[in-house]
């Protein structure tokens, strides 16, 4: 489990040392640098999978795309260069600096350190495997760590809504579910009948993967059923879903929405190995508010079954989901970080930090509420409770 995220001149961040837990939860306004944590992970992803022996950090790929150095690079202090650092819970700690002109749309490696032992990386001499230096080896840590990034999975809030075929790829050759969802009936059609481990099978339903997630899609959507099927002669699949035991399933534009944006969080989980990373922005979209609060719970479940989650919300319900799975014993309240992100002009000396971080005890109480951190409906009361007739 990746413990600590250390970031210096990324975009708004001058510098950020960010606790991370089984559970990491990333709430607070917009545009205040949530999306921004995740990214640096992002990067590392997209350049892994692109270039096995890359020298190069790809700021532009089929995952994200973030434009020139200038874009990424901040802009008050960071002035041609900037750096992440990762640590784990045994030690293994690694930092990369990244450097460029302004205008590179992909910055070279300027120097990795593996457990506090910095080398300067020289492209013509010494080429890079997983952004890892070949001589001399690395600790096996640093490379278990750069497997996992090769292989974490990122779900942006900009998720494919219903279609009536989506792509089959080869799961050996792409990287997971795709950034919007986009490649999830695909797996679930290729890995239809793989086993998903017993920390996360649900008991009364068999243990493949097709089965139990449409198992966890009865939680959120009573009488759920689903059905993938290969496109003839096409590189293709349909989905079809049911929400009633009475009716035959359909194509997902006939369905509420909030089915083809809740898919892909749980393919995408119950497709993980213990140890992966799981990236996911905004969990709650298109979901009633009970269904935000089962999202929060089903996250939690995912966090304590050896899968690292980092998610971005704006829902409440989802926190509050998150919070009775800690008091139900699911989730150990040590293995939950809670993060409240200001906009930067917040940290400007006699305010408030940029970014804060919560306390939870096991009964899933927060020691303290500060303001503008999930506030607003006991604003609103608050409000109407002072009208007068």
């Amino acid at each position: 489990m990746i413990t600590r995220l250390d970031l210096r001149h990324f975009k708004c961040f001058t510098k950020l040392e960010l606790p991370l837990r089984s559970l990491t939860l990333l709430a607070g306004a917009n545009a205040s640098g949530k999306s921004s944590v995740m990214q640096p992970l992002v990067l590392l992803h997209q350049t892994m999978r692109r270039h096995e022996r890359s020298s190069r950090l790809a700021l532009n790929g089929e995952v994200v795309r973030m434009g020139t150095a200038a874009e990424v690079i901040d802009q008050i202090s960071g002035r041609d260069r900037f750096e992440i650092g990762l640590q784990e819970e045994d030690g293994t700690a690694i930092s990369w600096r990244f450097l460029g002109n302004r205008t590179d749309l992909s910055l070279r490696v300027e120097s990795v350190s593996t457990e506090g032992e910095g080398r300067p990386h020289d492209p013509e001499d010494a080429p890079l495997r997983y952004l890892l230096p070949v001589s001399p080896p690395p600790p096996a840590g640093s490379l278990a760590l750069a497997e996992r990034l090769r292989r974490l999975t990122c779900l942006t809030a900009e998720r494919l809504g219903p279609r009536e075929s989506y792509p089959l790829d080869d799961p050996e050759f792409v990287s997971g579910i795709g950034p919007k969802g986009e490649r999830t009936a695909g797996l679930l059609y290729a890995c239809a009948d793989a086993e998903v481990s017993d920390g996360l099978a649900l008991e009364g339903s068999p243990p493949t993967r097709l089965r139990q997630v449409e198992a966890r899609m009865n939680r959120f959507f009573p009488g759920c059923r689903l059905a993938v099927e290969k496109v003839p002669r096409a590189s293709a699949v349909s989905l079809r879903l049911a929400t009633s035991l009475e009716v035959e399933p359909h194509l997902p534009a006939h369905t509420g929405f909030g089915l083809s944006q809740v898919l892909p969080i749980i393919v995408a989980a119950l497709s993980a190995e213990k140890k992966d990373l799981l990236l996911i922005e905004n969990p709650e979209i298109h979901l009633h508010p009970a269904g935000q609060a089962s999202m929060g719970e089903f996250l939690a479940e995912i966090a304590a079954a050896g899968r690292q989650v980092i998610l971005e919300t704006h829902s409440d319900h989802v926190l509050n989901g998150v919070r009775r799975a800690v008091k139900q014993g699911k989730l150990s309240c040590e293995n939950a970080a809670l993060h409240f992100f200001r906009p930067r002009e917040g940290n400007a000396e006699g305010k408030s930090a940029q970014v804060e971080t919560l306390r939870m005890d096991q009964n899933g109480r927060i020691d303290t509420w500060l303001e503008g951190f999930f506030d607003q409906f006991d604003k609103d009361l608050n409000y109407f409770a002072d009208w007068t007739d």
